[in-house]
């Protein structure tokens, strides 16, 4: 029989297991897209892509968003293995990124990305909806274990970012593949959860969250506001490339904006305002930065700029986790993640399909349009917020 004294031990043991094996398995996932984000368009240019062409690939994960990925985070809910469902797309996104870096022909480029983005794209909305689990199981906060995938996109992006300037942008592809063998080498490690059982007093399934006007809020003024920096993950790289910058200028100008959104995911915790208040507050945020952008200013203002990623994206994905834990019951949270995806996915495969025909004719102008579409966001939000104090999650769902 084990003493008293070893049971608080166990008690304890279990939430920091969960908490260090999800934070390498995000540090992964978000390695993965730092060096992807920042270096795959120029990939793309460096083996004969177009600008247009440049813009309807990289709009694929977007698709995907709402057309693959509602059903693979659907398929795994209702087989209640949130966990096998993120071994499965990590190894079937490194073999899929393997394909890609052998084709160099448009069409080809695009297939083979498009299967690729159908594994890859639920890999963030299957990690949250099983961090949210794990929150609403153990007492943790998502701010802090959301922050160390993002001080590892700082890692990826540097280390592209470095070699950029040594090899040619050609081979970058396969520092993607190395990345994305690494996360599927950790998916491993996941530690299991319990699959949670629906409240009888709750609604059951996916259909009763899109019958939820303050769900349907949440998704869309999301979506608006994360949506808006498509243009910037696009064509920023290439902008500055163009510009003159060097490599690691450009990796440095991607890391400014990723360790304001680190701090403030580590502040996040310490929050008090209301998450509809923060997510309000990160719109407006981006409204300003796109606008500052859009006059092309100098690298030295476009570092500081660059600090108001922080909030234009860090807090609201932190608004938005908020509002889904007190606002989605945690038996749907993966179907519920996968809806948030596949709005943002509709929402930010138009825009960056957009921005590549309003890129290719007037450049920088194309964040005005950025711009607006964050105010729309904020407007939403603000305007939507008697839905989210009229509609809460039930306690029995575990939020």
């Amino acid at each position: 029989m084990p003493s008293e004294s070893t049971i608080p031990i166990a008690s304890a043991t279990a939430p920091r297991r969960f908490a260090v094996r999800l934070a390498l398995f995000y540090g992964a996932v978000f390695a993965l897209i730092g060096s992807h984000l920042p270096f795959f368009p120029m990939w793309l240019r460096a083996v004969g892509i177009d600008a247009s062409w440049i813009g309807i690939i990289t709009a694929v994960p977007a698709v995907t968003r709402f057309t693959v990925l509602p059903f693979v985070t659907s398929l795994a809910e209702r087989r209640g293995s949130l966990r096998g469902a993120m071994i499965v797309t990590a190894f079937l996104t490194t073999l899929g990124f393997a394909v890609v870096g052998t084709q160099h022909q448009p069409m080809l480029v695009f297939l083979a990305f498009a299967f690729t983005a159908s594994m890859w794209t639920p890999m963030v909305p299957l990690t949250d909806a099983y961090a949210l689990r794990g929150v609403a199981r153990y007492g943790l906060k998502y701010g802090p274990l959301r922050l160390w995938g993002s001080a590892a996109f700082v890692v990826g992006a540097l280390l592209c970012g470095l070699l950029v300037d040594f090899i040619a942008a050609r081979h970058l592809i396969w520092i993607i593949v190395g990345m994305a063998a690494l996360g599927a080498a950790i998916s491993l490690g996941l530690q299991p959860l319990d699959n949670p059982k629906a409240p009888r007093v709750m609604p059951q399934g996916a259909p009763a969250l899109l019958r939820e006007p303050g769900f349907l809020v949440i998704i869309a003024a999301s979506a608006l506001i994360q949506g808006s920096h498509a243009a910037y993950y696009t064509f920023a790289s290439i902008t500055w490339q163009l510009s003159g910058l060097g490599g690691l200028t450009i990796a440095g100008l991607w890391v400014l904006g990723v360790l304001a959104e680190i701090v403030v995911f580590a502040l996040s915790p310490r929050f008090t305002l209301p998450p509809a208040i923060l997510v309000v507050i990160g719109a407006l945020s981006a409204v300003a930065r796109w606008l500052i952008t859009a006059q092309d200013p100098p690298v030295a203002i476009l570092a500081a700029v660059q600090l108001a990623h922080g909030l234009s994206f860090g807090l609201t994905q932190v608004g938005t986790m908020g509002l889904l834990v007190r606002h989605v019951p945690v038996h749907v949270m993966a179907r519920g993640q996968g809806y948030l995806a596949a709005c943002a996915g509709i929402v930010a495969s138009s825009a960056s399909i957009l921005s590549g025909a309003i890129y290719a004719r007037h450049g920088q102008g194309v964040y005005y349009v950025m711009a607006a579409m964050a105010l729309s966001g904020a407007v939403l939000m603000g305007s939507g917020r008697h839905h989210l104090s009229n509609h809460p999650q039930s306690t029995a769902s575990g939020g």
